[in-house]
């Protein structure tokens, strides 16, 4: 597979990598990058917004989900590059994946922007919207996890996803932004019926026949 076919995955990753890096060894910008819903709201600091996705909390946070992003990216950006030709292809995917970062910080900016001990990074969300606009996509993939055998369904991975991050959610306390993951996820399901709604169709009918 030419890397040349999905060049704002490798992009993506390349420039997460670096900039997760260089937070790691310089605190002042990884607080300085962090989203924090209390300095967007009184500071207008909506860079937060975007810079949170390049760092990231330490090296397994960061191999996690770049390995997430380079399995399902890639796969992605070039099946919308079949359907939409390269340019519009490489261009669904861009906003696909910051789009679905944006989205993502919206239930915990309307949860946390008046507590300004909420603090949080990383690509996840966006990696989620990612993830789920694939599974929307293609359900009739499979999705390997760690310490588990056995491939699980795409499309039954997605709805136990989906509960697990409402429930965690709901529930608090974790220390990890599962509703960024929710809404990263959400997102990356209503981007695609946006651009194909054709695609909505034809996951039910999968996976219902």
């Amino acid at each position: 597979m030419e890397f040349s076919l999905y060049p704002v995955t490798l992009v993506v990753i390349v420039a997460t990598v670096l900039l997760s890096i260089r937070a790691f060894n310089d605190s002042s910008v990884k607080y300085k990058w962090i989203y924090y819903p209390y300095k967007l709201k009184r500071n207008n600091e909506w860079y937060r917004s975007i810079s949170h996705m390049f760092i990231h909390g330490d090296y397994i946070h960061l191999f996690f989900n770049m390995f997430v992003l380079f399995s399902f990216g890639r796969l992605m950006e070039i099946e919308l590059i079949a359907a939409y030709g390269r340019t519009m292809g490489h261009l669904h995917f861009f906003l696909l994946y910051f789009l679905g970062g944006l989205a993502a910080g919206i239930w915990p900016f309307i949860r946390n922007a008046d507590n300004p001990n909420y603090m949080s990074l990383g690509a996840s969300g966006a990696v989620s919207a990612v993830l789920f606009a694939s599974i929307l996509w293609y359900p009739q993939g499979g999705i390997y996890l760690m310490f588990i055998p056995v491939e699980i369904p795409a499309w039954l991975f997605g709805i136990i996803y989906l509960a697990f991050e409402y429930y965690m959610t709901k529930r608090g306390g974790s220390g990890i932004a599962h509703d960024a993951h929710f809404g990263g996820a959400v997102f990356g399901l209503f981007y695609v019926l946006v651009i194909n709604f054709d695609k909505g169709k034809a996951f039910f009918s999968y996976i219902f026949s």
